[in-house]
């Protein structure tokens, strides 16, 4: 149960030093200070609170910026109310205390927590997290990182192979996969290439179970006529490209590891195929989201790990804004511009972004919404974002009421 908060502090957080600044019910500053980034820091700012208000936790509300770390991680730990603000926002609210411009720490502690006294529907309510949540959300930030690590290797790799070797670049466009390093390696230079036997070809692709070439179509690709370079260039740039192997391999393996945390903990989340009749609702919830179409491993655990509020209410036009998905709208006298939204989570846009494209590839009812909107003169991605709005507001309402996807819904509703 929340309680309505009888205090307030503003923390202007730092990488060695936080700010705080308490105010009370009328707007009057009762103390400040500031406190060392650090468990004994972290648990003195926490006892600091206690003694200047002489109050229990529960009523004393905290506005930071950053929604997570430790500083919020501590103060929900201790039972404190923990409110986040957008930095934009707070930049806003700053010219309540001065209009000439002026910033510094202290003065950002009071605006915080004067603005969450005065205007606490500005601010998101943030509370723990489920440990599996904590842990999810981890693991689809490593996945991310590790793709673009995967991507800006892959990028010098080809930029290497454009420089000395082309034909590897018309045998796979996938330059990371283990097949194609395999093969890089029995074949690093043209000249090795042209020699390279069909039956050895032949192995590593039935290896790795590549069907989309032949090796009598690798053969005729490695021997066509090599480019004429100056001596020394072949040489440099196969050992650049051998540096990046290692890589490389290291980058797969730790992809895969971590698609299969993210299905261990997606599975721990749904109960680990329970009886859907003894599920709770939050292992209800993944088990009715996996039923959307289009949802994989990588946007349902985006989804759980970056949106679990959102979900937890079933609150869709938070969701949407989140995601990008709602549109900003610019009206004034005669003009009204309709724009995408730029202020959302990055990663949340992009997996929905992604959950509209796969959709509709397989859902007939995104794919006709999607066509309508290319009619009207939408851009691709514009039609990709209308689709994912109503994704969004399809899994909100099958989280109300408990159903799995039925993409004769409709149908079956207008019938009843």
């Amino acid at each position: 149960m929340t309680h309505d908060p009888q205090w307030f502090a503003g923390i202007d957080w730092a990488s060695e030093a936080h700010q705080v600044c308490l105010v009370d019910i009328n707007g009057k500053v009762v103390g400040e200070r500031s406190f060392a980034h650090g468990g004994a820091g972290l648990e003195e700012l926490c006892r600091w609170l206690a003694s200047m208000t002489q109050a229990v936790p529960a009523i004393i509300a905290v506005a930071i910026e950053v929604p997570h770390g430790p500083i919020v991680d501590t103060l929900l730990e201790r039972g404190f109310q923990v409110y986040s603000v957008n930095p934009k926002q707070l930049d806003r609210f700053r010219d309540r205390f001065t209009v000439a411009g002026a910033k510094d720490d202290r003065r950002d502690a009071r605006v915080l927590g004067d603005s969450l006294r005065t205007d606490r529907h500005c601010f998101r309510s943030l509370r723990a997290e489920e440990a599996l949540v904590v842990e999810l959300r981890q693991w689809t930030r490593i996945a991310e990182e590790l793709k673009q690590e995967r991507i800006r290797l892959t990028n010098r790799m080809r930029e290497q192979l454009w420089r000395y070797y082309p034909q590897m670049l018309e045998i796979g466009q996938d330059l990371g996969a283990e097949w194609f390093l395999e093969l890089w390696a029995a074949a690093p230079t043209p000249a090795k290439g042209a020699r390279l036997g069909e039956a050895r070809i032949e192995r590593i692709l039935k290896r790795h179970r590549i069907r989309r070439i032949t090796a009598a179509e690798a053969v005729a690709i490695l021997r066509k006529t090599p480019l004429v370079l100056v001596p020394g260039v072949v040489e440099a740039a196969s050992a650049h490209i051998r540096t990046l192997l290692p890589r490389l391999k290291l980058v797969n393996r730790q992809l895969k590891d971590a698609d299969q945390h993210l299905d261990a903990v997606c599975a721990k989340l749904e109960g680990d195929g329970a009886d859907p009749a003894g599920q709770t609702s939050e292992q209800r919830d993944v088990t009715i989201l996996r039923s959307s179409p289009g949802l994989g491993r990588t946007v349902l655990a985006t989804l759980l790990g970056e949106a679990p509020e959102p979900l937890r209410r079933r609150d869709y036009h938070a969701l949407r804004s989140l995601s990008g998905a709602a549109p900003v709208t610019r009206r004034s006298g005669k003009q009204c511009v309709v724009l995408m939204r730029q202020a959302c989570n990055i990663r949340l846009r992009n997996a929905v972004y992604h959950w509209a494209r796969v959709a509709i590839q397989h859902d007939q009812l995104s794919r006709r919404r999607y066509d309508e909107l290319r009619k009207r003169g939408h851009s691709h991605g514009r039609a990709l974002r209308g689709v994912a709005d109503r994704l969004l507001a399809m899994i909100c309402a099958m989280l109300r009421n408990g159903t799995l996807y039925d993409p004769d819904y409709a149908i079956n509703h207008l019938a009843a």
